[in-house]
């Protein structure tokens, strides 16, 4: 058993996989379920959904669509999008989903994170830290919805995370999003240090060696990964991929 974790995510968008660059709109990439079968033939350990329109658009979660990938996937599923409600968390997790995965929601109604953290425990609520560099390189916490960024220390709002009873927190680099060009190690570290919890680091990686880069160097618990697993060649051709297990294993080997 592998104590890092490499993680597909991917992308919703009306109801079709897509990869951003950046948070901008994305490019269409196939289809959610065919994506859930090719994953299951590669033994993934965990995969992450997260539809991108559906707080932005004030609608509720598609839980048609939740309900077939959870009906289709062989392992745990975290889901995130549109979730606004303790409800809502309820609904989806009792359609097979294992985690929720909360953003938006976190800046006007936290209560909603501890609500899902004391019910059905804290590994089943994630907890998103957008990070976006102001025009003086600053690292800045990111609004996706209202496309701003927030005046709040990231290390204090990482720890506020934690308190309210978050399990893992999934950061997002906004500026490296399907950039392919390696994680910003120095954000990773100040996020791992300020808290106790597992961080997923997300948005940059290129090529494998990113992978262990972001948990050896930078103490990620794990990597959130989509343009990596999505594309193949330099001409970024769509092709679902996902390392075999000894590949892991090797890349992981000194941090076991």
């Amino acid at each position: 058993m592998l104590t890092q974790r490499a993680i597909p995510c991917l992308l919703i968008s009306d109801g079709g996989l897509v990869k951003t660059v950046g948070f901008k709109p994305g490019k269409y990439v196939g289809d959610p379920i065919n994506a859930v079968k090719i994953f299951n033939e590669k033994e993934v350990d965990e995969l992450v959904f997260l539809d991108i329109d559906a707080s932005r658009q004030n609608r509720e979660p598609d839980y048609e669509l939740i309900e077939q990938i959870a009906s289709e996937c062989f392992s745990p599923i975290a889901y995130g999008g549109g979730i606004r409600t303790f409800e809502q968390a309820v609904r989806i997790i009792r359609s097979g989903v294992e985690k929720v995965v909360l953003n938006s929601v976190l800046f006007d109604q936290p209560e909603v994170l501890t609500h899902i953290s004391q019910h059905f425990g804290a590994q089943s609520a994630v907890a998103v830290l957008n990070i976006k560099r102001d025009w003086r390189g600053r690292y800045r916490i990111y609004d996706s919805c209202r496309n701003k960024t927030l005046d709040h220390n990231i290390t204090e709002y990482a720890r506020q995370l934690e308190r309210l009873g978050a399990g893992e927190l999934m950061l997002s680099d906004v500026d490296r999003d399907g950039t392919m060009q390696g994680y910003d190690l120095a954000l990773i570290q100040q996020i791992v240090n300020a808290v106790s919890i597992p961080v997923i680091a997300c948005g940059g990686a290129g090529k494998l060696a990113d992978l262990r880069s972001a948990t050896q160097d930078g103490g990620a618990a794990a990597v959130a990964v989509g343009s990596l697993f999505v594309f193949y060649g330099r001409h970024r051709a769509v092709l679902i991929n996902y390392p075999e297990y000894r590949e892991l294993q090797s890349l992981f080997k000194d941090q076991i």
